[in-house]
């Protein structure tokens, strides 16, 4: 009697652990919070085919709902995130059905496109064969989507905020001066998103292309205006000044207290050969030499010798025309623009990492930010004498822009180098400017201006006040190989480069433009 009792309590346990056992195998994996994550993810990242498995007989045109609604709303992206859920109600799916009613998860949907914009949807989750899945209709996108609407996004554009001259004139129109046009466009380009602001609109809900209701609505950020620096009175007098010239030829003008960027005129258009053009200095280049001679302890009245012609490092350097000066203060041998003179000082007192130091200080070698592309001035280190004699007279691998010989110019007119600019300083890169030691811009302002009164210029009807800097810059090859003219100077606040592509002497040719200029500018 005790083994029969102790066999059916036996029974019954193993009965009871089997159904347990019943229930457990029954039960559908996962929640329906797990799959709504699934399929929002999916979404997210348009993957049409993981969200149609998710579904429970998804309509043929499933996919097209959803790329639709993408293109709609002109969207470039969207996030979605399951905010909670209610409790399944009435079946519990046990006998292998659907279940009556199911789950609703909800979820937040942040859209990107013309209108940033958000809201609150919700997926009905159900139990079908033995797994959670997505009963859809078109209220699974957006709660107030139905088969015969549509939601689209309505685009507003600011206007494009105006391209200004440094008097608040625009600029940005096809009446500007053509080399300012140059500008604008480099201006627009790096300037866009502050320029165009930032698009808004409307969200509407559509029957039939009838707006049915705006879902959604966000204001256009206008873009901001853009002031420069330049000029036009400055640009004009540059323009005109060049006017009648045959051969290519820049002329750009900064405020030497600021580094402002006044005016860049460029003749013919086309290419902007003041910011991007890489040309010799030649002569010009001899304020850089001559002042990391004073630096290194020579006075303007210095007697220094200048010999037609002197053998530096086994080759011959000679002055133009083969002029012979004999000895003369550094005063003269600079007016005169002695070619050797300042090749054979740049070896005895200077050698390469001096002169190379010297001309990064004047901005060779760094990187030069206006606003706009611009080049580089390159000063390569000297290999020998011969190189570093060439180089001290802006001759061998030297090269330079219009752009950055206005800023030497403009170094000794300040007392310091700045890096030149055409748009507020806070919209670049910072930059400090470099001061240059006294007794060198002492010495240089004395030195340009008797390039004008005794030099190399003198034959020039400069007004009162101009110092410079005539160069004669060989390119090419030969016996007499051709020659770029160029000038240098400043008067007042206000410096400049000339340069005349192949068009010969410095004082012949782009000195004259340059006198033009500015007394252009003094007449009223």
């Amino acid at each position: 009697m005790r083994n029969k009792y102790r066999y059916g309590a036996a029974a019954v346990a193993l009965a009871a652990a089997a159904a347990g056992a019943g229930v457990w195998l029954l039960r559908t994996p996962g929640s329906p919070e797990d799959t709504a994550r699934d399929f929002l993810a999916a979404w997210t990242r348009q993957d049409y085919r993981a969200m149609r498995a998710l579904t429970v007989d998804p309509p043929g045109d499933f996919d097209r709902w959803y790329t639709r609604f993408r293109s709609d709303l002109k969207m470039s992206g969207a996030a979605f995130r399951v905010t909670g859920g209610d409790d399944a109600d009435g079946s519990d799916g046990s006998d292998g059905s659907d279940g009556s009613d199911g789950s609703t998860v909800r979820f937040r949907a942040t859209l990107d496109g013309p209108v940033r914009w958000s809201y609150d949807g919700s997926l009905r989750v159900v139990e079908h064969e033995r797994a959670w899945r997505v009963r859809w209709t078109p209220a699974a996108i957006h709660p107030r989507l139905g088969p015969d609407l549509r939601i689209k996004a309505v685009p507003s554009r600011p206007e494009r905020a105006p391209i200004l001259a440094a008097d608040g004139t625009r600029i940005d129109t096809p009446s500007a001066p053509g080399s300012v046009q140059q500008l604008v466009e480099g201006l627009a380009g790096r300037y866009a998103a502050r320029l165009t602001g930032s698009s808004g609109g409307r969200v509407d809900l559509v029957r039939d292309a009838e707006r049915v209701t705006t879902l959604a609505t966000a204001g256009a950020r206008p873009g901001r205006k853009l002031t420069t620096t330049i000029d036009l009175r400055v640009h004009r007098a540059a323009a005109d000044a060049m006017d009648g010239v045959t051969k290519p030829a820049s002329l750009v003008a900064l405020r030497p207290s600021t580094g402002e960027v006044l005016a860049v005129a460029n003749q013919p258009g086309g290419f902007n050969r003041a910011l991007l053009g890489h040309y010799p200095p030649g002569s010009t280049f001899k304020v850089v030499t001559a002042s990391a001679l004073v630096a290194g302890g020579m006075t303007a009245d210095q007697p220094v010798g200048c010999p037609a012609e002197r053998n530096i490092g086994g080759y011959a350097f000679h002055n133009a025309g083969f002029e012979d000066f004999g000895t003369v203060p550094l005063r003269a041998a600079f007016a005169h623009s002695c070619n050797t003179t300042f090749g054979s000082l740049s070896v005895e007192r200077l050698g390469a990492e001096r002169l190379s130091s010297v001309a990064a200080s004047f901005g060779f070698g760094g990187p030069v930010d206006p606003g706009v592309p611009a080049v580089r001035a390159q000063f390569p280190a000297p290999k020998d004498d011969t190189d570093l004699a060439s180089a001290a007279i802006g001759q061998g691998r030297v090269l330079t822009s219009p752009l950055n010989m206005a800023t030497v110019a403009a170094a000794i007119a300040d007392g310091s180098w700045r890096p030149p600019r055409l748009v507020d300083a806070a919209l670049l890169p910072a930059a400090q400017p470099r001061r240059l030691e006294p007794a060198v811009v002492r010495a240089l302002r004395t030195l340009m201006p008797a390039v004008v009164t005794d030099g190399t210029a003198k034959g020039v009807s400069f007004p009162s006040g101009t110092a410079g800097k005539t160069g004669t810059a060989e390119f090419g090859s030969g016996k007499e190989p051709p020659t770029h003219s160029w000038f240098i100077g400043y008067r007042g606040d206000l410096a400049f480069s000339v340069i005349v592509e192949g068009a010969g002497e410095g004082a012949a040719v782009a000195a004259p433009i340059a006198a033009r200029f500015l007394n252009g500018l003094a007449s009223p």
